[in-house]
């Protein structure tokens, strides 16, 4: 089966075929560094480094790349307010989305490079649209002319009437046009700059995008990544202008992730309800962040709320358990197990696989994925609660849907089996002994005696689990 995605330039569901068999290139719009990501921009993130993992889960060699952009307004301010460098600010940002990203499970990108590494390329790309007639001068800065880019709006899909309704034109600005935006801004006092063909100054926000996605991936790329709020202007300015300097299509698919609000309402700093990835990893469980975020597909708009986390939590516990309890089966198995409960559990994991990768390759539904999870683990349950005795193929077999799974997903910790040594597991034996045989004086000091040797032993339902200190 294919898999087809909502296409936000079509507006529709497409089969996903890129430009090149097996290969797909992928941009996806990474933060400016100014500050700390909020739960809004790792739902950004989250979302689309598992579209990344599936497509390498079904074959593809996947090329992505996601920005940093680290010169624009806000950066200038804030490293001013902090009487720093806007390096310095970059760097330290930089490195903290990398540490609170990796704490979410989000794999870096191939590449993620910074807007100021590529100012020559970012000039280049001006005056090409310079010499075609698609951008002027004006006073030191270059703006991109819209009205002579005729399938302007054609992403967000408003003709230039509509467009034109909510423009406005900034003081200082020296556009022809309200809609017309900056290639390239005159620099202003105590602000970065760099040398040009215009006088000293530095790029424009989306020029920067489209100048580091076609120097990394080509001038045509298959997929192009980022968050709702971005269609309109970024993403709309990147069309054009990328189009426009080639005469090639920019990105084949676009992919946007929908609104997340806050206890119902926007969030914005105006509100104070702004929170930061870094604030919440306080509080509550990377892989629960994670597992909230993937329980609605991307497109939908998604409320936060510490209820929400809370019952996010609960459900990953439930299957985090289930896992557990799985690998402790899988020590006592068998080569054979119950027939009628082996092929119940052998249906719901053929049914589980099927429903997954409908899942996924209905334009990556990760709500529906993870559905799946959880009836198997129901079905899971009840025959490790009845099923004994286990055949361990079954298992193993139910044991690597989720390995696979959780590749993609990475929402559960699905530890590789650890053997403690024929010691260890030779007293855990004799406790057992013990214990059928109600000696529960040598039962205990056996216990003593293991945690003693660093080993904490659990007694479950399912048998007695062991860990290390």
């Amino acid at each position: 089966m294919a898999i087809r995605v909502y296409n936000t330039l079509t507006r529709s569901k497409e089969d996903f075929i890129p430009l090149k068999p097996g290969e797909v290139s992928f941009y996806v719009c990474g933060p400016t560094v100014y500050d700390y990501i909020h739960i809004g921009n790792a739902r950004v993130f989250i979302i689309f480094d598992v579209v990344r993992r599936y497509l390498q889960h079904r074959g593809y060699t996947v090329k992505m790349v996601q920005n940093y952009t680290d010169i624009d307004d806000k950066m200038i301010r804030r490293a001013a307010e902090e009487n720093i460098t806007v390096p310095e600010l970059a760097a330290r940002f930089i490195d903290a989305y990398l540490e609170d990203a990796g704490a979410l499970k989000v794999k870096p990108a191939d590449f993620h490079p910074r807007a100021t590494e590529h100012i020559a390329e970012i000039i280049s790309l001006i005056r090409r649209l310079e010499e075609k007639g698609f951008a002027y001068a004006a006073g030191g800065d270059v703006y991109f002319d819209t009205t002579h880019f005729l399938d302007y709006g054609s992403l967000s899909q408003q003709d230039q009437d509509e467009l034109l309704a909510g423009a406005r034109v900034e003081p200082g600005e020296k556009k022809r046009h309200p809609l017309d935006f900056a290639l390239w801004k005159q620099k202003k006092p105590g602000e970065p700059f760099w040398d040009s063909p215009w006088g000293e100054g530095r790029p424009g926000w989306h020029v920067e995008c489209s100048a580091m996605a076609m120097h990394y991936l080509g001038d045509t790329i298959d997929l192009h990544a980022g968050g709702a709020d971005l269609i309109f202007p970024h993403h709309e300015n990147e069309i054009a202008q990328s189009s426009a300097a080639t005469g090639a299509p920019f990105a084949r698919y676009w992919l946007h992730a929908g609104y997340l609000n806050i206890e119902d309402r926007k969030m914005s700093k105006s509100l104070g309800n702004v929170l930061t990835v870094r604030s919440l990893l306080e509080e509550h469980h990377p892989l629960d962040l994670r597992f909230f975020i993937l329980s609605a597909h991307y497109r939908s708009p998604l409320n936060f709320s510490k209820e929400l986390v809370r019952q996010a939590r609960a459900g990953r516990e439930r299957l985090q358990e289930m896992i557990d309890n799985l690998q402790i089966a899988l020590e006592k198995a068998g080569p054979a197990g119950a027939a009628e409960l082996d092929d119940r559990l052998q249906g719901a994991l053929e049914l589980a696989r099927q429903s997954f990768y409908e899942a996924m390759d209905d334009d990556f539904n990760t709500a529906g994925a993870m559905a799946s999870l959880f009836e198997l683990a129901k079905q899971c349950n009840i025959y490790l609660k009845d099923g004994y005795p286990y055949r361990r193929e079954l298992l193993e077999a139910v044991l690597g849907f989720y390995r696979d799974t959780n590749m993609i997903l990475d929402i559960l910790e699905i530890k590789e089996p650890e053997t403690p040594g024929e010691e260890i597991m030779e007293l855990i034996a004799r406790r057992e002994q013990a214990r059928k045989n109600k000696n529960w004086a040598e039962a205990d000091r056996i216990r003593d005696e293991l945690l003693l040797k660093g080993i904490i032993l659990e007694d479950t339902p399912h048998g007695t689990r062991w860990k290390r200190k």
